[in-house]
């Protein structure tokens, strides 16, 4: 017997409303949500860590909603990295962290939990959420619900396919290069990565230098932009706050967006190609935002995308060493290549092998890239281009095998003088990370929002989504476009068939 068959037809904001109304309670809707995870996640892992007492405890509690909590006893799931909820482990995506247990919540979960959100697990991520794929050695890979040998994107992987499969109508994700927006495009989903800082920090750091912002996959718009008002640093004193709307972001939702001048481009900023599938939904979204009264110019930012790539890779690998030294000491454990997969092992050694003038100068390259990026936006309100430059690929083409991978574990046993040789590495590195994802990482470096829409599909039904990125601290201008979009193209009832 299904358990409340309708809960796959509503967002989160229309399960809340059910509560407020008492048609349901808390306790059955996480009912529900259990039912289809422990139905559909054996096909699809995206639930690496379930939490089913803990979320009907949390229900009991919920009989009286808040009035003040928009998502009052709403399924919710948190990506298993940064996201600390007291006493559940945190493993991001990393065997090194197996037996770590949080001590206590997270800013984030503190602003989920107050909003309503009830936590039924956490879900799938790529070790330390490296990759634009999840696909981590110590959970296995992630499957697309739309065709189960496709990834599912990275590093949010996990929340993505939750979402998509209808376990949850929305869950935790973060970017720090793409790792909202590349799940969301794979699975068919909305997915916003807010303006640098809107949110708060998970860590006591500014996470990849700033780049990493917190928010959600959600099915509608409406849903993601009530999760940023809940969210959103509004205390002026805070350290981090930036400037708030004239209204709240569920407002905008609905709002006329006016008539909008929208840059579109078919260029990848750092692959070498765009799929024609992509670029044909990209047609089809310039013909559409045309026919909703807005001006299409096709025009560009002009980057160097190979020294932009280089230049990422070098702040990667830098990053990732300073991770790796840091969990070994809050762990009082010491980090071997035993721990971690050869990718992040050889990535962190070659970190730990740039000098500090090497990083300083790829940070004054991916700067320097920003205010190019910024300066274009003198012009425009919106830059328009395909979220990633193919559909999902088949599970396992998108990381090391082979040679690669064999040159990987070598360097990964090499002596710290040796790694040097293998710095070169970086180069290659820098042109093959980015042939999937060419143009989500820029937008990172520049702190803009920038959304993934779901406006097209492959010819063999796989999703596709348009990136829109707006000006710094300019949510409101794409939640109104993305409604507008949502309107003229429905895409909700778009269901995978592992769903139907």
């Amino acid at each position: 017997m299904t358990t409340f068959p309708e809960y796959e037809q509503y967002d989160g904001l229309g399960l809340a409303e059910l509560v407020r109304n008492g048609d349901v309670t808390p306790l059955e809707l996480v009912e529900a949500a259990i039912e289809r995870i422990e139905a559909r996640n054996p096909q699809i892992n995206a639930v690496i860590h379930k939490m089913y007492e803990e979320a009907r405890r949390v229900a009991a509690e919920t009989a009286v909603p808040n009035p003040n909590a928009p998502f009052a006893g709403v399924p919710f799931l948190l990506k298993d990295l940064l996201a600390e909820y007291g006493g559940t482990p945190l493993r991001n995506g990393s065997r090194f962290f197996k037996n770590y247990v949080s001590k206590e919540d997270g800013p984030m979960v503190q602003r989920f939990k107050a909003a309503g959100l009830i936590v039924l697990g956490k879900t799938n991520t790529p070790e330390f959420g490296i990759t634009g794929v999840t696909e981590p050695e110590l959970f296995g890979t992630t499957n697309n619900p739309w065709d189960l040998s496709r990834t599912a994107g990275g590093s949010s992987g996990g929340s993505a396919a939750a979402v998509a499969s209808r376990m949850v109508p929305l869950a935790h994700g973060g970017d720090g290069l793409g790792s909202i927006r590349i799940p969301a495009s794979c699975c068919g989903l909305f997915g916003l990565k807010p303006t640098r800082r809107r949110n708060p920090r998970s860590t006591d750091y500014e996470a990849w230098q700033g780049f990493v912002c917190e928010h959600v996959l959600t099915r509608s718009v409406r849903d993601s932009a009530a999760i940023l008002d809940a969210t959103a640093v509004s205390d002026p004193h805070y350290p981090d706050a930036i400037r708030m709307g004239e209204r709240p972001f569920l407002q905008e939702v609905g709002r006329d967006p006016g008539r909008l001048r929208i840059a579109y481009t078919v260029e990848p900023f750092m692959g070498d190609r765009m799929d024609d599938a992509c670029l044909k939904v990209l047609a089809e979204t310039v013909a559409l935002c045309r026919e909703l009264g807005h001006e299409l110019v096709e025009a560009a930012p002009q980057i160097d995308g190979k020294a932009y790539a280089k230049a990422t890779m070098t702040m990667l690998s830098g990053e990732i060493r300073a991770d790796i030294d840091e969990a070994g000491r809050a762990l009082g454990q010491k980090p071997s290549p035993d721990y971690f997969e050869k990718a992040t092992w050889a990535l962190g050694l070659m970190g730990g092998q740039i000098t500090a003038g090497d990083f300083v100068q790829a940070m004054r390259t991916m700067q320097r890239t920003a205010y190019k990026i910024h300066q274009f936006f003198a012009n425009y309100d919106v830059l328009l281009t395909p979220t990633l430059a193919q559909p999902p690929a088949k599970s396992g083409t998108m990381l090391p095998s082979g040679a690669e991978a064999m040159a990987l574990q070598v360097i990964g046993r090499l002596r710290a003088g040796s790694v040097l040789k293998a710095l070169k590495m970086l180069d290659t590195a820098a042109v093959d990370s980015f042939r999937f994802t060419p143009s989500t990482p820029l937008f990172n470096a520049t702190g803009q929002p920038a959304m993934s829409v779901p406006l097209g599909g492959s010819a063999d039904g796989l999703p596709i989504g348009m990136q829109f990125i707006g000006r710094f601290a300019d949510e409101a201008t794409l939640l109104r476009l993305a409604a507008q979009l949502e309107r003229a193209k429905p895409w909700a009832n778009e269901i995978p068939p592992l769903v139907q």
